[in-house]
């Protein structure tokens, strides 16, 4: 006898079956959020709690400012801090909700594979080496450097040496495989379109000074910094073994 339509029998079902499982839509790591909730708590302070006297106090303390280092200026604790701090402070919303986006589509794989703390120091790390460049080109610069970018520009190397492979087994999407070596990614065609295209933006943000709707300038200079000592450096945070 068949069944009515719409109905079945429930003594019919396999007994091991299973719900079919789903990806969660955001499924970022808990250190990727954290710097994310960091950087947005930050600037919403900034723009609605603090006063113009006020955000001008924080961003001599915890902005990059290349003249501090210049011998004019006595070096205080912040001279040693600012180098990271800067890194969470943004110039605007669009500034802010720009590098957020790419901080969640770089560093989540990034930091599913290298863990919490080597991210952490990753980030570091890369902030220093953004601030190093800018500051070895304009090392009187009076403008405070601010923003996540250079960072961010650093897990994107890291990505390039990765060439871009995700794996997914475990359900945390995370960098494949060993680092390539700096010549495989030069011979990598989806390594090459992505260090063409990102050099292109570069170069054109450089020229033009700016992007429309954002108030403050963009700082090529520690892009190039950070993605440096993430493509570069990559290897030194991995904890993946050693590949022969």
């Amino acid at each position: 006898m068949t069944e009515p339509a719409g109905q079945y029998d429930e003594d019919n079902l396999m007994p091991d079956a299973e719900p079919e499982r789903r990806e969660p839509v955001f499924n970022l790591p808990a250190i990727v959020i954290a710097a994310i909730g960091a950087c947005v708590a930050i600037h919403v302070v900034r723009a609605y709690l603090l006063t113009p006297d006020q955000d001008v106090w924080l961003l001599i303390r915890a902005a990059f400012i290349p003249i501090r280092y210049s011998g004019q200026f006595d070096l205080d604790v912040y001279a040693f801090t600012s180098p990271v701090t800067y890194a969470f402070l943004h110039g605007d919303f669009i500034h802010l909700a720009i590098n957020m986006v790419w901080l969640a589509a770089f560093g989540s794989p990034l930091a599913n594979r290298l863990g919490a703390l080597r991210f952490s120091i990753f980030f570091a790390v890369t902030s220093i080496a953004a601030a190093a460049l800018f500051y070895a080109l304009h090392p009187l610069g009076q403008a405070p450097l601010v923003g996540a970018s250079g960072a961010i520009s650093g897990m994107m190397g890291a990505a390039a040496r990765f060439s871009f492979q995700i794996d997914r087994s475990h359900g945390k999407p995370a960098f494949a495989g060993p680092p390539l070596p700096i010549v495989d990614v030069f011979r990598s065609r989806t390594a090459i379109t992505f260090l063409g295209v990102w050099m292109i933006v570069n170069i054109v943000t450089g020229v033009v000074g700016f992007v429309p709707g954002m108030d403050s300038q963009i700082a090529w200079e520690a892009h190039i910094g950070g993605f440096l000592a993430g493509f570069l450096g990559i290897r030194l945070f991995d904890r993946m073994p050693v590949y022969r």
